[in-house]
């Protein structure tokens, strides 16, 4: 029974560097991961692809062929992979038992009112069992306009709705909020997505055009909509964060039931009896704490920590400091973790771990 996350979101929420890191992070932890990139306008990808969609159509061809805009010719991309379902199901099969990310095209018709990437996926789940989640990522820049974040909450909830499937939403780059302007409430309220109408205020601050009577009770409808269906909460992600990356892969875990079975396909049993552990799991005190309130220090601790790590390094193998190799990134620190053991990453594993630059 293979195990997958599909990967959605809006261009610049950070699918394909999303895809990337968690790779990096499931070979440093010693599952077997296979990414699937599905959006035919993605000529070069970051991460080693398994499986490309461009291997079956390209953008640019059906572009010049059709005489298709980019977003139509991306529609037409994913109707010609459902009329071509055997392709993918083959690829899929020689693949065997790894875990697998599905690298979404950012085109938010494809998962809100558009078919053809839900059928794609429910004969997946009816060919080849497959258990997939939906990893729904959002730019956390959203949660500096009040207008942007309620928009983005009703994507998340007609993306979840249109999906019908385990779903997980995450607000991306929460490390780069602390370089905002200073937000009216704390991260608890955008990640539990509390009554919006205490956004109202800040709405009518952000444009005279909202200060009506009409578009308060427009607003005030959507609030009660939203919290009607009870759906939406986020959790937040810094990509290149070891411990970011550690929750958000526990909370995917549990919503497609991976923490419950052997997944002997991706050898780490050892792992999944960790990701029981429910004190594990990250407060979003903590990451308000973390990332906003005393983002500075916490980098300053973090880079005083890697310092110490190097010149323990150097006085080991007998080197100068500036000869040794800098600490490890995040997602593959060489040390004992509590939850996951041994974090080394073997010589032959054919992981491939690169620091991004910020």
């Amino acid at each position: 029974m293979p195990f997958a996350q599909l990967v959605l979101g809006s261009p610049g929420s950070g699918k394909s560097t999303y895809c990337d890191g968690m790779h990096q992070f499931m070979g440093a932890i010693g599952r077997a991961c296979s990414v699937v990139n599905l959006d035919p306008a993605n000529d070069h990808t970051n991460y080693p692809c398994a499986l490309d969609i461009r291997d079956l159509v390209k953008l640019e061809d059906v572009m010049r062929e059709d005489r298709l805009g980019p977003n139509g010719g991306i529609l037409y991309a994913l109707e010609e992979l459902e009329n071509n379902f055997e392709w993918l199901e083959e690829g899929l099969k020689e693949l065997g038992e790894d875990y697998f990310l599905f690298d979404c095209p950012g085109q938010v018709e494809l998962y809100t009112h558009h078919n053809s990437l839900r059928n794609i996926f429910y004969k997946l789940q009816k060919t080849l069992k497959f258990r997939f989640v939906c990893v729904h990522l959002t730019d956390s820049y959203c949660l500096t306009q009040p207008s942007l974040y309620v928009s983005n909450v009703l994507l998340s909830l007609r993306a979840m709705i249109q999906m019908d499937m385990p779903h997980v939403n995450v607000l991306t780059k929460i490390d780069k909020v602390a370089s905002y302007d200073e937000l009216p409430f704390n991260l608890e309220y955008y990640t539990d997505v509390d009554d919006l109408t205490y956004l109202t205020p800040y709405l009518e601050a952000e444009s005279p055009g909202m200060r009506n009577e009409k578009f308060g009770r427009l607003h005030e409808a959507i609030a009660k909509m939203i919290e009607s269906y009870g759906l939406v909460r986020y959790e937040v992600l810094a990509v290149e964060n070891k411990k970011s990356m550690m929750h958000l892969l526990r909370v995917i875990d549990r919503a497609g039931g991976y923490v419950f079975g052997g997944a002997e396909g991706a050898n780490d049993t050892v792992w999944a009896v960790a990701m029981r552990n429910e004190a594990s799991m990250l407060d979003v005190q903590d990451v308000q704490e973390r990332w906003i309130d005393h983002k500075e220090e916490y980098d300053r601790m973090e880079q005083e920590a890697e310092e110490e790590e190097r010149r323990r390094m150097a006085e080991a193998n007998g080197m100068d400091v500036d000869e040794a190799q800098p600490a490890a990134p995040a997602t593959s620190e060489a040390e004992f973790d509590p939850d996951f053991g041994d974090m080394t990453v073997p010589e032959d594993s054919g992981v491939r771990v690169i620091r991004k630059n910020k």
